[in-house]
């Protein structure tokens, strides 16, 4: 899409988010004045941001941004429904998210600044997770949440967007053992510290995404030495599997109607209220999913079926491949290795952390807690996400077009 051509899709999505949102703000004791400055807000963010982007700077066209709006509007419009407070919360999220966005395509622009932030981004990555391991609280099992005031967060997730920025950074110029040992050690330090805070979900991710870095670079010694040090992590995985804490999590995975009102409730609630909502979906706040623990946050792929319906879902299923496929699309016409490999890493790691979602609410997967990218209440996630964005879209050379060198 490029020029006026990106509009009809816009308009689009935009029908479709003004119809959700009707759900939410013309409620029964009146109307949620609170929800419509919101969406209004947020529908001023998008049309700004595609007008300014397309006319002003003459980049490429929003294509993988619409992806994006898509998926935070049905997250704005479920977590609407559940209060003034969360609503406000969850939006706040965004905001910062969409200002990190920008932020980092700014940096993203010049190499020579990239390799700057190098050594300052493995420095925060390494301390954030430190701060995590040491002062993080415990929730459902994890150490994964550092409280400071009114105001929580998870190191982990922020530290998704250092962990490809040092990784493609490292990669793009490994020409000795030095620099693979570097990030390698690296990556050990910090999947390390995320199974120290039980974080199984979040290490996995890392650990797939060290893969998938190691990968991009050609089938050359180096990457032999990618593969075996994964092998090691996997071994080191397996091991630390078999501990309690992990093991009750994949004790109920494909046993799940075993204990329906235990350890496999949240699933069989997943599966049997999706399928109850039909094509078309019940209405937004009308499931009975939501009600559920966690349903906003780790089941909402589950409440999107039921509420919105089995068409919706899959749709939503279809716009984490289609990320995917923007990235590697992105990555094969890069000006440079670094923005390929952060692309297609960043693209990966997407869609692997929707697959677990995905997969693991409806029992396809054992169950690891991750949340839906864009789409999940969750501040971090919402932050980090659109974070990972700004890798793909500044391997696009079409965002560069109309910059002047």
């Amino acid at each position: 899409m490029s020029g006026p051509r990106w509009i009809p899709t816009m308009l689009l999505i935009t029908a479709f988010q003004l119809i959700s949102f009707a759900q939410v703000i013309f409620v029964e004791d009146g109307i949620n004045y609170f929800a419509a400055t919101i969406l209004a807000i947020y529908l001023l963010i998008e049309w700004g941001w595609s007008i300014t982007s397309s006319f002003v700077l003459r980049k490429s066209s929003p294509a993988i941004e619409f992806v994006a709006f898509f998926l935070t509007g049905i997250g704005l419009a479920v977590v609407a429904t559940k209060g003034t407070s969360t609503l406000f919360t969850q939006f706040l999220a965004v905001v910062l998210g969409f200002a990190l966005y920008i932020a980092l395509l700014w940096m993203l622009a010049n190499v020579d600044r990239v390799e700057k932030f190098h050594m300052p981004m493995e420095i925060i990555a390494i301390g954030l997770l430190a701060i995590g391991l040491i002062f993080a609280s415990n929730r459902n099992g994890a150490y994964n949440w550092v409280q400071i005031g009114g105001f929580s967060f998870q190191p982990s997730e922020i530290v998704k967007i250092a962990f490809i920025f040092v990784g493609a950074a490292t990669l793009e110029k490994i020409q000795t053992t030095k620099h693979i040992t570097r990030y390698a050690i690296f990556a050990v330090i910090c999947i390390g510290l995320l199974f120290l805070m039980r974080d199984l979900g979040t290490a996995l991710i890392f650990f797939f995404t060290f893969v998938v870095l190691g990968f991009m670079r050609s089938g050359d010694v180096r990457t032999i030495l990618f593969v075996i040090l994964a092998a090691g992590m996997a071994a080191v995985l397996v091991v630390l599997i078999k501990r309690n804490y992990v093991m009750n999590r994949f004790a109920t995975y494909r046993h799940i109607w075993d204990t329906p009102y235990g350890n496999g409730m949240q699933q069989t609630r997943v599966l049997t209220y999706s399928v109850s909502g039909g094509l078309l979906g019940m209405g937004i706040g009308k499931g009975k999913l939501r009600n559920v623990f966690a349903a906003v946050e780790d089941l909402i792929f589950g409440v999107v079926a039921e509420e919105w319906g089995l068409i919706i879902a899959f749709i939503v299923a279809l716009a984490y491949v289609v990320i995917f496929v923007h990235s590697v699309r992105n990555a094969k016409g890069s000006r440079s290795a670094f923005y390929s490999i952060a692309s297609v890493a960043a693209g990966s790691l997407l869609i692997f952390q929707a697959a677990l979602n995905i997969f693991g609410v409806t029992d396809l997967l054992p169950m690891t807690g991750v949340t839906l990218p864009f789409v999940s209440r969750g501040g971090s996630s919402t932050i980090s996400c659109w974070g990972l964005l700004a890798f793909i879209k500044a391997a696009d050379n079409r965002t560069w077009a109309g910059r002047k060198s």
